[in-house]
């Protein structure tokens, strides 16, 4: 596993000891960030779920202005911080130790453009993040994307009421899902009455 471009291009980086976490693979790393193309550059992001960092460590490298990097275990954290010393990237990083779901349900001191939502599979866990998400505006700027990545399995429409789904990328048995809020609908200027 590797950074695949930017400034730590061909940094590896250690995998989390153990069964945890399922890492990005580096094909899926890149799909996903040639989707976004340059819109990567100047943008805060939060790593959910974070295992080893790499999503958020790649946005780094691409030019991103913050990431912010969550998980409960510890050997995740220490994998995380490791990865971005490697990388030379810590200054614009920060990493909390805490639930997932716990960091959610408190108060955001900042908004993010693009929230990466990669938890353990089969057990639900991106349904609850997102509909978390959902309920919360505050998290995310209103031209921000949710993205999730799951097994395509896993995947159902969820009944949310300020992300719809928009986009869909299936790489073998991973699948990328991206949710935007619905553009508001342009006021005609008309006057209902006439």
């Amino acid at each position: 596993m590797r950074v695949t471009t930017g400034s730590a291009r061909g940094k590896a980086l250690k995998s989390v000891p153990g069964e945890t976490t399922r890492p990005i693979t580096d094909r899926v790393k890149q799909a996903l960030f040639n989707i976004l193309m340059d819109e990567t550059r100047d943008t805060v992001w939060l790593d959910l779920f974070a295992g080893t960092g790499a999503v958020g460590i790649e946005a780094l490298s691409r030019g991103a202005r913050q990431a912010v990097f969550v998980d409960r275990e510890r050997e995740a954290i220490q994998t995380i911080q490791d990865n971005l010393s490697a990388t030379r990237l810590a200054e614009r990083a920060r990493v909390i130790r805490q639930d997932a779901f716990a960091y959610l349900g408190g108060r955001p001191n900042q908004r993010y453009d693009f929230i990466f939502i990669a938890p353990p599979q089969y057990a639900g866990l991106w349904m609850k993040a997102l509909i978390a998400l959902d309920g919360a505006s505050a998290w995310l700027k209103d031209e921000g994307t949710v993205i999730v990545q799951i097994d395509p399995v896993e995947y159902q429409d969820l009944p949310l009421k300020t992300l719809e789904a928009v986009e869909e990328r299936r790489y073998g048995n991973t699948l990328l899902v991206f949710y935007e809020r619905p553009a508001a609908e342009p006021d005609d200027g008309g006057d209902d009455d006439a």
